[in-house]
């Protein structure tokens, strides 16, 4: 069955279909220079292997008379992580640990926790059946006290193993939507067709299990803000620039966001371009979808995309599009703070527009919304400033 709605001229892709063939270009050059990374499935019997000599090792401790404790990897130390142009941030091999002791008073309850949720890990894995985070939650929400020290935890026990949280039987609620010309199957049979109508389509939580993708798109957009998808979507954005797909994480994008933006990447090697707010949250939101995070680097093959570019909103548009200054926002200190520690990572060296973009922003002292363009027309996102930054490689 054909995808219905029927967008541009074919000469309006002519610039996307330059920067696609330059991309292909990349990967097929990556290809010859070195082997693809694959991200390797982990079996079930390697996944309970790998806990059960966690616990030898707790009992050995034991019978030595010395205190069991965790030795888990750094996710919070830059100094623990790496940067490569072709993978985005990623954890070292040697990298400094910490431990989780089970006689520490400020540490006793941690143990305990991953001890707790490491024994319902290994239920999930030896009985084939699958738990959410919040469904582990829920088993005793008073002992864990919140979700966060659930999700914490077991990203925690994820990087202990050097397994995906797929491999450990635990899923995540997608809060994600998909919108465009995608079709594939989910891993029950059911198939999904995705529209270009005002209902999208949920992100899948189980995107390792995805198959039969098609597409005839002719590029991604990730939108940071749900109530700016939707208003494209309103806008009829995706069927006027038909062929395409949209994306959003609703904010900072959960894990499945991410799997299927790399997935798509992965497939298809289409163009992929970022929609964010012109200000250092947005700007962070996006190099998490490109680089990855310092707290997921250790899944940074299967997570990041760093073909990834910047189509809006730039700075630089604010001036060029002459924004009123009462449509804008002043930074805060926390706003500064943020966009100096960008300023300082490492993937900024390898990026000078966007370190250019990101000082006329500090100068300026004033951040914006997407939603400061309306000062020019109400659908003036949709009508005219996407569809021109397409057709004339606006990107950076």
């Amino acid at each position: 069955m054909a995808f219905v709605p029927t967008g541009p001229e074919a000469s309006f892709f002519d610039a996307l279909d330059r920067h696609r063939a330059s991309l292909l270009a990349v990967v097929k050059q990556g290809a010859g220079e070195a082997p693809a990374r694959v991200t390797r499935v982990v079996s079930s019997s390697e996944v309970l292997t790998s806990i059960e000599n966690i616990i030898q090792d707790i009992i050995k401790s034991l019978a030595r008379n010395e205190v069991p404790a965790f030795t888990i990897d750094s996710r919070s130390s830059w100094e623990n992580i790496m940067f490569e142009d072709s993978v985005g941030l990623q954890m070292i091999p040697q990298c400094i640990t910490r431990k989780i002791k089970s006689d520490s008073p400020k540490s006793v309850k941690k143990f305990a926790l991953i001890l707790k949720i490491l024994s319902m890990i290994y239920k999930l894995v030896q009985s084939n059946t699958y738990a959410t985070k919040r469904d582990i939650y829920y088993t005793d929400s008073q002992l864990f006290g919140n979700q966060a020290a659930v999700d914490n935890i077991i990203d925690d026990i994820s990087c202990m193993l050097k397994v995906p949280r797929r491999s450990l039987h635990v899923l995540s609620t997608s809060k994600g939507l998909i919108a465009g010309n995608l079709r594939y199957m989910e891993e029950d049979g059911t198939r999904v067709q995705c529209t270009c109508s005002a209902t999208a389509t949920a992100v899948p939580s189980n995107i390792q299990g995805i198959r039969n993708l098609i597409t005839d798109a002719k590029f991604l957009l990730i939108v940071e803000k749900d109530a700016t998808f939707q208003r494209l979507l309103d806008d009829n954005f995706c069927s006027r620039m038909s062929p395409c797909i949209m994306v959003t994480g609703k904010g900072i994008p959960d894990l499945n966001t991410r799997l299927l933006v790399k997935k798509l990447w992965d497939t298809f090697h289409l163009p992929v371009f970022t929609l964010v707010d012109a200000d250092p949250h947005g700007i962070e939101i996006m190099c998490i979808y490109k680089y990855g995070s310092m707290s997921m680097s250790f899944e940074a093959h299967s997570l990041t995309v760093p073909a990834i570019r910047w189509l809006g909103l730039l700075p630089s548009d604010i001036k060029r599009l002459n924004i009123p200054k009462d449509s804008l926002i002043p930074l805060t200190k926390h706003d500064h703070t943020k966009l100096d520690s960008i300023l300082r990572r490492p993937y900024i060296s390898c990026q000078p527009f966007w370190r250019k973009e990101m000082e006329m922003m500090a100068d300026s002292k004033m951040k914006a919304e997407i939603q400061a363009l309306t000062f020019l027309s109400s659908d003036y996102l949709s009508r005219v400033y996407l569809p021109n930054k397409l057709r004339f490689g606006g990107w950076i």
